[in-house]
């Protein structure tokens, strides 16, 4: 899938598999990237091979990789000798979490998520968007994917130019700057990069981003958005973790260019503003939220913390904002066309 999607992994990247990696009844599900504590980078005549470990590891220790960093979390497993140690080699037979092992970890954790946020920009994810504000029909500059119809495509030509944008991946800086959308694997996360690492596509302005002339930027009334339930599921950590410390949050769809881009008032570069907080440019939707209607949506999505405890399809909507969200069966994005 990487080769045939010509995506990469980083460091402290991690990959939520939700199956015992070695088929048994084991805890450890999900799996965190690191570089090789022995293996140093090679050079070769078409370039530099570093070497990645995989480290497995639970549900709680993804999801605080997501809230937070995958780096810190690693760096927490490597103080914890039952957990992998200096080495982080993986004991598939670990039946408790690091947390459980030092409750203590978790205040490390929570103040890191309090202090830093989390540095997950993106994530590939079963989405789709409608834009309510025109006919279905008048497909003229749209590409808004309507789930139950056949999704509008573009020209070729469109879809060339937007695929190599896409591929230049995310990005941000000292300065919240809105990058280009990267395709990555099922599952796959992405992650805020430091600005040294050669493969880390940071830019030092917002030149990086689409060109607008690629296609024209419309400003949308009224939007829906659509999300199957693990998705949904960090809807609360786009907000909490990213918005209101000024950063940008993007869902990338694993079946096509369609994205969808939270951004807050503080990212440099977005074409949506506050005056238009929807906008689109050809697959891509931007949407701006306040720290005020950001403080809201949390109130109203607090039962998304619990996925558990609520059947789908499920649906938010705020009216005045003109702003609906979904949480819809995985069976929807599976069988868009049934």
């Amino acid at each position: 899938f990487l080769f045939l999607a010509e995506n990469t992994f980083c460091s402290g990247d991690h990959v939520s598999w939700h199956s015992p990696l070695d088929n048994s009844e084991s805890r450890i599900q999900h799996m965190l990237l690191t570089e090789d504590p022995q293996m140093q980078p090679v050079q070769t005549p078409f370039g530099v091979v570093t070497f990645l470990q995989i480290v497995g590891v639970c549900t709680e220790e993804l999801h605080a990789a997501q809230q937070w960093n995958g780096q810190g979390i690693l760096e927490l497993l490597r103080t914890v000798p039952l957990a992998g140690g200096p080495w982080l080699i993986t004991d598939m037979r670990r039946g408790e979490t690091i947390f459980e092992i030092d409750p203590h970890l978790q205040e490390r954790v929570d103040k890191g998520i309090e202090t830093d946020g989390s540095n997950l920009s993106g994530v590939s994810a079963k989405c789709a968007w409608d834009d309510l504000s025109r006919p279905p029909e008048d497909d003229e500059d749209s590409r808004s994917i309507c789930i139950g119809t056949q999704p509008r495509r573009l020209s070729g030509k469109d879809t060339e130019q937007i695929r190599e944008t896409l591929r230049r991946g995310l990005e941000i800086n000292s300065k919240p700057v809105l990058p280009p959308i990267n395709a990555q694997r099922q599952n796959g996360l992405n992650h805020d990069r430091a600005p040294s690492r050669k493969d880390s596509l940071e830019s030092e302005s917002s030149a990086a981003i689409i060109p607008h002339e690629l296609i024209r930027t419309r400003q949308l009334e009224s939007v829906h958005l659509k999300f199957n339930q693990e998705s949904g599921a960090l809807i609360p950590l786009c907000l909490r973790g990213r918005l209101l410390h000024g950063r940008h949050f993007t869902y990338k769809s694993i079946t096509g260019d369609t994205a969808i881009t939270f951004v807050s008032t503080g990212v440099e570069g977005a074409f949506a503003t506050e005056e238009h907080p929807y906008a689109a440019h050809g697959p891509w939707l931007q949407i701006l939220l306040t720290e005020e209607f950001v403080e809201r949506m949390l109130e109203d999505l607090e039962d998304l913390n619990s996925p558990e405890e609520f059947k789908l399809p499920k649906e938010y909507s705020w009216p005045e904002k003109k702003l609906k969200v979904s949480i819809l069966p995985d069976a929807v994005f599976d069988n868009p066309l049934h």
